[in-house]
């Protein structure tokens, strides 16, 4: 990392975080160029490049076939990837200064589990119970269970948490273990009686997958990633102050409490919208803000954004690799970040493991 620094300008000190972190995210940004033309040239139908230059052009040289292609398919797919990956890497770098803790991510506040549940409630009694839910909501009845499961999960777990209009976060970080271990058990019962084709839908879903990516999947995230964004300016400084904890982030005028409720309020937002159309896609918001806060610093001023640049980046990137390896079978994209971030995150802990052995030297 110190030589990603030195090749974004060479700060190495404290005053000169702001101008690496500028730097860092206007390097982001041409990433995230990049992996949209990626994403946008790679398939199994050879829409190459030249064909994306051409429909830029006006597309009076490009075939009828990959014009539907490129409109139909892989552009509302590119559009849905940087929305999903923006919202998990930003609510993971939330959660992790919310908690103090580089290893939270946007599952310790009930989301997924509360999504999972919901979902795969949605796959299995679609045909029985819901069937009236299913029909009156058609093609949108599975996200919309999906994000109001794990809406409905934050919000009582929440509730749990609050005491005297005071929210642990200890009570916070339990409630969401049993919340979990409770959604978990549901979800198994489910499963249990769930017949072979509900069983197949259940675990392409919870690998994860931009398949089947609609212009009108992506619009309906849209308000939820954009709300998570639009609190990056009012949440940043508080959750610098947390890093002192609490008490000392109160003294310096931070309202602690409606930090803690609008952040919460955010991740459950936009991580249920994410899970709800592309399923559960792992360490992206671990990985991401991780790698970025050795490069930039804690300043979540700069952290978030480029957590949301970073995330949806890569999510891009893992994306094209898992049309790209089997094809033209599409593997799940959960495969593919849990490949890449795995092993990244065991050399995370295992560098930090010996900084700390050797006292930070």
């Amino acid at each position: 990392m110190n030589a990603i620094a030195s090749l974004l300008g060479g700060a190495t000190t404290t005053g000169d975080r702001g101008h690496l972190g500028v730097r860092t995210m206007l390097v982001l940004v041409v990433m995230m160029a990049a992996a949209c033309l990626i994403s946008l040239t790679t398939g199994p139908t050879g829409v190459g490049l030249a064909d994306l230059l051409h429909y830029v052009g006006g597309g009076e040289l490009l075939a009828p076939r990959d014009r539907v292609v490129l409109e139909a398919v892989r552009l509302p797919r590119t559009a849905l990837g940087l929305l999903v990956g923006a919202g998990l890497a930003v609510s993971g770098a939330m959660m992790q200064g919310l908690f103090r803790n580089p290893l939270a991510d946007p599952g310790i506040v009930g989301v997924t589990s509360g999504a999972a549940l919901a979902a795969v409630a949605a796959m299995v009694l679609g045909g029985s119970l819901l069937a009236p839910l299913q029909s009156l909501l058609g093609n949108q009845f599975l996200p919309l269970m999906a994000f109001f499961g794990g809406l409905a999960n934050t919000l009582l777990l929440y509730a749990i948490a609050t005491r005297n209009g005071q929210t642990s976060t200890t009570a916070l970080i339990l409630s969401g273990i049993a919340l979990a271990a409770m959604s978990g058990a549901a979800t198994g019962l489910l499963i249990f009686i769930a017949d072979d084709r509900a069983l197949r839908d259940i675990t392409f879903w919870s690998l994860g997958s931009l398949g089947g990516a609609t212009y009108a999947k992506a619009a309906s995230i849209l308000p939820f990633i954009l709300v998570v964004l639009a609190v990056i300016p009012f949440v940043a400084r508080g959750l610098d102050a947390l890093i002192l904890g609490d008490a000392a982030a109160y003294h310096m005028g931070v309202p602690v409490q409606r930090l803690k409720r609008i952040t919460i309020l955010a991740v459950a937002a936009a991580c249920g919208a994410t899970v709800a159309v592309a399923g559960s896609i792992s360490f992206i918001g671990i990985v991401v803000p991780h790698l970025l806060r050795l490069v930039i610093g804690p300043s979540h001023r700069f952290l978030l954004p480029a957590s949301a640049l970073g995330g949806a980046t890569l999510l891009l990137l893992a994306d094209s690799i898992a049309r790209t390896v089997a094809a033209p079978a599409e593997l799940p994209i959960g495969i593919i970040t849990a490949i890449l971030g795995a092993p990244v995150f065991l050399l995370l802990l295992l560098g930090k493991a010996g900084r700390t052995a050797t006292g930070g030297l």
